[in-house]
């Protein structure tokens, strides 16, 4: 389909005084930044603002405003439904916006709202301080804090919106607003797993954590160790220290030194284990899995940022991710989880993927909301493949391991773990008994549903 055109009258009007750049079709600029990390995604819009600064997005969304122009927003852009990008409207891209401030003393990062995770975990390294981030650096950190943001820190330091202490977004109306917990509370609230459905943030400032070094622990065997290994890992896990994260999963075997040659781009089941901490105490720990006598071993200590870099997977595949929240993992879930990685679109980056929930995560506050921060497991099969004639199978796959576990599910869900499934997941994304509470908000922020790309909560 061909883009919307603006004439040049009104881009110029944009282009004024904008700090930032203003990209439209036909220039040269514009097929580059309208890519995002899922290649399944192919919207042309009609205007890209990269902005630099609050006042570019203020002046972008009254220009679509004015002119009636779809928005979407863009930090990371790593929305598996492609929500950064409209077709024929205006995307507000803060990629420009990407600086982190650490304040060491205060144990404080000040992020700006297009930044990665690799910006943030690169400049609290130096000061050996980190906050729960998402499992690669590539991910917007605005945009995952808002969704709740689940990451290898969480059983440890909880969601990373237990971390924000306060926010900075221009409104619908083009307003810049300031939420913290004494300053527009109910507000503050809402960002706390509400998404980007009350404006644009501009910037987060998140509360860092003491992370001098941390130990990552990879095992690989070949697939059909994969239902003891499960066990093993589920009865490890329930008793494990809050330091302790990871995760089971099955995956193609990577290139790499560790990797037996017979097992190199084959599937393998796998566990993570990490640990905030020193190698030793971290093998001790994980003594129970290294009994099980893995084909592949990798255990280091690594800086965090390094480790958030581990399953980075690269630009280009076209994906398709799900989850479902378990309240409990048993052998019949276990045998039915390990069943379906045979249908597994490989050889790919594809992963199915058991996460554990507990310690901060589960004992964080009550009141934001986020029903699925109760879950005990987490089943996320995470598609990624190259083929357009792959896309049916990948999707029924994802589709078929929620369907195998939904038996122990809990109803709710992570809302950044999934794309457009539909009003009922949205739903079961923020608890029914948050949802009138969070319209109110709406209501009060953008009452006209401005920003209503995204797991969107309607006005009133």
């Amino acid at each position: 389909m061909a883009p919307r055109v603006l004439d040049d009258t009104a881009l110029d009007a944009l282009r004024s005084g904008f700090d930032g750049e203003v990209v439209a079709p036909g220039d040269p600029a514009y097929e580059e930044n309208r890519t995002v990390f899922n290649a399944m995604i192919d919207r042309r819009p009609a205007v890209v603002a990269l902005c630099a600064s609050a006042g570019d997005v203020a002046s972008a969304v009254g220009f679509a405003r004015e002119r009636e122009l779809e928005i979407a927003v863009r930090g990371g852009g790593h929305s598996v439904a492609g929500t950064s990008l409209t077709d024929g409207g205006l995307v507000v891209d803060l990629r420009r916006m990407h600086a982190v401030v650490v304040d060491p003393r205060a144990r404080t990062a000040r992020v700006g709202g297009g930044a990665l995770m690799s910006h943030l975990d690169r400049a609290a390294q130096p000061y050996d301080l980190a906050t729960t981030g998402g499992r690669v650096s590539t991910t917007g950190v605005c945009g995952f804090a808002l969704g709740g943001g689940s990451g290898w820190l969480e059983r440890g330091f909880g969601l990373a919106c237990d971390s924000m202490a306060e926010a900075e977004l221009i409104t619908a109306d083009g307003t810049m607003v300031h939420a913290a917990e004494d300053e527009n509370p109910e507000l503050f609230w809402a960002l706390h797993g509400g998404g980007g459905n009350f404006g644009v943030v501009t910037s987060l400032t998140l509360r860092l954590h003491p992370v001098p070094r941390m130990t990552a622990a990879l095992l690989l065997w070949p697939p059909e160790a994969g239902p003891e290994l499960v066990r093993t890992y589920r009865d490890f896990m329930e008793s494990a220290p809050p330091e302790v994260g990871g995760a089971m999963l099955y995956v193609t075997a990577p290139p790499e030194d560790f990797v037996p040659p017979h097992m190199v781009g084959t599937m393998a089941a796998a566990t993570l284990a990490t640990f905030i901490g020193q190698e030793e105490p971290a093998r001790e720990l994980i003594a129970p899995l290294l009994a099980l006598s893995p084909e592949g071993s990798m255990i280091a200590e690594l800086p965090y940022a390094e480790l958030q870099g581990m399953f980075d997977a690269p630009a280009g595949y076209r994906n398709h991710w799900s989850a479902e929240y378990l309240e409990s993992l048993p052998d019949e879930a276990v045998e039915r989880f390990c069943a379906r990685s045979r249908a597994m679109v490989v050889p790919s980056p594809s992963q199915q993927v058991l996460f554990p929930c507990g310690g901060a995560m589960t004992q964080g506050p009550d009141d934001y909301p986020l029903p699925w921060r109760r879950a005990a497991w987490v089943a996320h099969p995470f598609g990624l493949w190259e083929s357009p004639a792959d896309d049916g199978r990948g999707r029924q796959w994802a589709h078929d391991v929620r369907e195998d576990v939904k038996p122990w599910s809990i109803g709710a869900v992570y809302l950044n773990f999934i794309g457009d499934e539909g009003a009922g997941r949205v739903i079961a994304g923020f608890g029914a008994h948050n949802l009138s509470r969070l319209a109110r908000v709406k209501t009060e922020y953008d009452p006209d549903n401005v920003f209503r790309l995204n797991h969107n909560i309607e006005p009133g």
